[in-house]
């Protein structure tokens, strides 16, 4: 809106000030701010739904199952978390948050990859050999949606994760389709799942295979790790809710108890207030990070309030 007439809604600092800090921290000002932005927006805004141009979908189920760490695993989280909330510090009042983001973003990731699995840190001793309890919970969920005759999509942003899985479906003689960013045959990797219902499962890179993809023969969607941007989840998870779809899809996000994944979700939800108020798309929530949001995530975590109930049986009760 700058770019297109500079000033209309005011300087970064006002807007900040005026709607997104109201917005975000659901003050008593709140519903005025988000109705005066609304109001200014909604003259050069166009939002079409998928509910709107496609209500022959059937319906989409969100869930999100909270996966235990292992106590090897944990005391690896812990250790890490203590020493880069440290080391963070100091760094950022010594150089500033901007001179020192990269530096933020890398130790995020190696934590958010601890949570999937100990051995995506590979220089560090001995994490090969440790084991995740997210995993053990995946093969759980998978089991229980193959006994039921569903076929998965599961997604991860980590190429090296899926290689894992991978592995671990071989050892399990788990038939299974794959693709990521260096898969050349990619449609025919596609082609294979949509038609053969022998395959259960599709592991697929979210950069990869998040857009372009018709994969309405799976009606579960595993999304392993949480992504920065929900709106990427989304259309990963679009895949398979599309036309086409004959039955209720599962959406299933894993996500580890009193980790920085937990801070994740919820920095997802508090950053996506301001942009659905404007009728807007959630742009990437990593490039708007502040130094109070990384502290939040580094800081201990709590157990986050989300919306729980066993899939398998909502699965049972919607269809057999």
């Amino acid at each position: 809106m700058d770019f297109l007439m500079p000033g209309y809604l005011g300087t970064h600092t006002s807007f900040r000030i005026r709607f997104e800090q109201p917005i975000c921290s659901a003050s008593l000002n709140a519903d005025r701010a988000l109705s005066r932005l609304r109001m200014k927006m909604a003259p050069f805004m166009l939002r079409r739904m998928k509910r709107d141009v496609a209500k022959e979908l059937p319906e989409k189920v969100m869930q999100i199952a909270d996966c235990p760490m292992l106590p090897a695993q944990r005391r690896l989280y812990n250790r890490l978390l203590a020493q880069y909330h440290d080391n963070l510090c100091s760094m950022v009042d010594e150089q500033g948050f901007d001179r020192a983001r990269f530096s933020v973003f890398s130790a995020l990731l190696r934590l958010r990859q601890c949570c999937c699995h100990p051995a995506l840190l590979r220089r560090i001793p001995g994490t090969e050999e440790m084991e995740s309890g997210k995993m053990d919970l995946f093969f759980e969920l998978l089991d229980e949606a193959m006994d039921g005759g569903h076929r998965v999509l599961v997604f991860s942003q980590f190429v090296q994760m899926l290689h894992i899985l991978r592995d671990s479906l071989r050892q399990r003689n788990i038939p299974f389709a794959y693709l990521d960013g260096s898969t050349r045959d990619r449609m025919a990797q596609v082609d294979a799942f949509n038609n053969n219902p022998d395959i259960p499962v599709f592991l697929v890179s979210l950069k990869a295979g998040g857009s372009g993809l018709n994969l309405t023969g799976a009606n579960v969607v595993i999304h392993y790790d949480p992504w920065w941007n929900p709106a990427v989840e989304d259309q990963a998870t679009d895949r398979t809710h599309r036309i086409g779809q004959l039955r209720t899809v599962y959406s299933i996000k894993l996500v580890t108890e009193n980790s920085i994944e937990q801070k994740v979700i919820a920095l997802q939800q508090r950053k996506r207030a301001l942009i659905n108020a404007a009728f807007g798309t959630i742009g990437a929530i990593e490039q708007t990070l502040t130094w109070e949001d990384v502290r939040d995530l580094l800081s201990p975590a709590g157990k986050l309030q989300a919306s729980q109930g066993t899939w398998a049986a909502q699965m049972m009760q919607g269809e057999t």
